[in-house]
């Protein structure tokens, strides 16, 4: 890479910069950012790299490390590796397909069908790599950080315990919406989503928790200050509500977005909201008194309606007394003053 270039980093979720390489390998060399931190260049780069990815950037670090830690994406897998098929459209179910002693992880209720090969096994917290290194402890941990987000203290394993062919297993999402894949080997490791979105993942991915760090996204954000936090290097698949649409955003570009509509996105977006223009948009605007607004660089899934909306607008539309199969005409609505339906 030329040192003419202008680059950018991306620490602690939010886009620093610019700089020159040579402010970068200072900022190397005082330990101040690491070969894990992410870097951009305008006009000579197509996506954020680690730093030890780039080579003008990495050498220096192997001559500063003797054994540098081997990039994200040529580790070995912690996590299995699975196929799969998506069944459906406003209302869809994963089927997975599973070699011999593999496994996938899933929400416990969440399953619905699997071959007699499949054995289920419910277990404590998530199973991950990460829990199991950490022992007792990090089962425990595991466990009450899925309290946090709303979820039970158990999930459930599908491990094919067959010697031949493969095993399926499919998940069927809880309400109308869509499923969304993301391989976290290809998104940095981390994903940060909406309490409940994890429907199922490879086994070995870690569901956790994540924690809003400012205090007014916590509080008007529309999740809430605990998210779900999804960590290791395979696919996870996640529900959300309506259609689905997913963005790249780049260096600084902004987006505003109605509160509760983020469905999941990277690290490195900048999650924060702001207030709405004026007294009278916000008090008669109907889209509340805050605006979220995500700020890149990186990926962000969006949806078009959360499942409380949804189910805010059943329970209006609903009759309390009972339902009316004239109550949508003139007439139906004579009869129902009549006979003292309000």
């Amino acid at each position: 890479m030329s040192e003419e270039k202008i680059w950018y980093l991306a620490v602690g979720g939010i886009s620093q910069g610019p700089f020159s390489a040579r402010e970068i390998l200072d900022k190397l060399s005082c330990g101040a950012i690491t070969g894990d931190t992410h870097a951009f260049a305008q006009g000579g780069m197509q996506s954020w790299t680690r730093i030890e990815e780039i080579e003008s950037f990495a050498s220096p670090l192997r001559a500063a490390r003797p054994l540098p830690p081997v990039p994200f994406g040529e580790r070995s897998r912690v996590s299995d590796v699975i196929d799969y098929n998506i069944f459906g459209d406003d209302m869809q179910f994963v089927e997975v397909e599973l070699d011999p002693g593999e496994s996938v992880v899933a929400e416990a209720g969440a399953m619905f069908y699997m071959d007699p090969a499949i054995e289920m096994n419910t277990i404590f917290g998530d199973g991950s790599a990460k829990q199991e290194s950490a022992g007792l402890w990090g089962m425990l941990k595991s466990a009450g950080a899925r309290l946090l987000t709303g979820e039970s203290l158990f999930m459930t394993v599908f491990t094919h315990k067959g010697a031949e062919n493969k095993a399926r297993v499919a998940f069927a999402a809880p309400y109308p919406g869509k499923i969304i894949i993301v391989d976290l080997k290809d998104a940095g490791g981390t994903l940060l989503c909406q309490k409940e979105a994890f429907l199922c993942g490879a086994k070995g991915v870690s569901v956790g928790v994540g924690f809003q760090k400012k205090f007014g996204v916590g509080l008007f954000g529309g999740e809430g200050f605990i998210i779900q936090k999804l960590e290791g290097d395979g696919l996870v698949f996640c529900h959300a509500g309506g259609m689905i649409i997913e963005k790249e955003l780049a260096v600084g570009q902004t987006l505003k977005i109605d509160t509760g509509c983020i469905v999941a996105y990277q690290p490195t977006v900048n999650f924060d909201i702001q207030m709405v223009g004026g007294i009278k948009s916000a008090l008669f605007g109907g889209e509340g008194l805050f605006l979220a607004t995500l700020t890149g660089p990186g990926r962000v899934w969006l949806q078009s309606i959360p499942f409380s909306r949804m189910a805010t607008r059943v329970f209006a539309a609903a009759k309390q007394s009972g339902g009316n199969k004239e109550e949508g005409s003139v007439l139906g609505s004579v009869f129902n003053i009549v006979g003292g339906k309000s």
